[in-house]
């Protein structure tokens, strides 16, 4: 009898192990998978980031070369352009981009890898009246605000800090690449980390003010901030 007991036990003790030890393995695959995703998501935010910094590199020294052949002097409005200026210098340099006369590869240059629209339900480079394009220029020329547009480059006081082209978060403030909110683009905040290029043709990624009112662009930053949208 007692025989007969332990038998027929065995295949319930069998289960009993064999679902205890699946439940282990299982934990142990989840936690070795979340060992390896985890820096693999922060490799690849991180590649899309420097995407952005070597398109506005590139775009930075378009500029540069339009302002070589334009007497020293940066792109500013023109009559007749399609849309706000701060987005359609874009094809005021595009004679200055490479590799010439190809435009696909042209307007790759022009889009943010992360770039989420903000009013629009598509990013800003999907979206024609922002000149399929995630990237303005410092040149917002509305009554008071700080820019450069058509400014000399002698002028400038300190190129190495002033910004010339930037992903459109910078002026918000928020952050395309390393978000506070998600996927969401409210509230702003101040030190969003955003990609941008100065005026001297340096790019990288710089935090941005935020007084908690003004959009960032409106204003130049208090001390101790790594760039400016003057030029004074």
């Amino acid at each position: 009898m007692n025989d007969c007991i332990s038998n027929a036990s065995r295949p319930a003790l069998r289960r009993g192990f064999a679902s205890h030890d699946l439940l282990g393995v299982l934990a142990i695959v989840s936690l070795l998978a979340a060992v390896v995703a985890v820096p693999w998501i922060r490799s690849h935010r991180a590649s899309r980031e420097a995407l952005c910094v070597s398109n506005l590199r590139a775009i930075a020294q378009a500029v540069q070369l339009y302002a070589e052949d334009h007497a020293k002097t940066l792109p500013g409005p023109v009559a007749g352009q399609a849309g706000d200026f701060w987005w359609w210098y874009k094809e005021q340099i595009r004679p200055y981009l490479a590799p010439k006369g190809n435009r696909p590869a042209q307007d790759a240059l022009f889009v943010c890898p992360d770039d989420r629209g903000y009013s629009d339900s598509a990013p800003f480079c999907k979206t024609p009246r922002f000149a399929l394009s995630s990237y303005v220029f410092n040149g917002v020329t509305l009554p008071g605000m700080p820019q450069i547009a058509g400014w000399k480059q002698a002028a400038l006081a300190e190129p190495g800090r002033t910004l010339l082209v930037m992903e459109w978060a910078a002026h918000a403030p928020l952050s395309w690449h390393r978000s506070r909110t998600g996927l969401k683009n409210a509230p702003f905040y101040t030190d969003a980390a955003c990609a941008v290029a100065f005026a001297d043709g340096h790019a990288g990624v710089v935090s941005i003010y935020y007084d908690g009112f003004n959009a960032a662009y409106t204003r130049d930053p208090i001390a101790g901030y790594a760039y400016r949208f003057s030029g004074n």
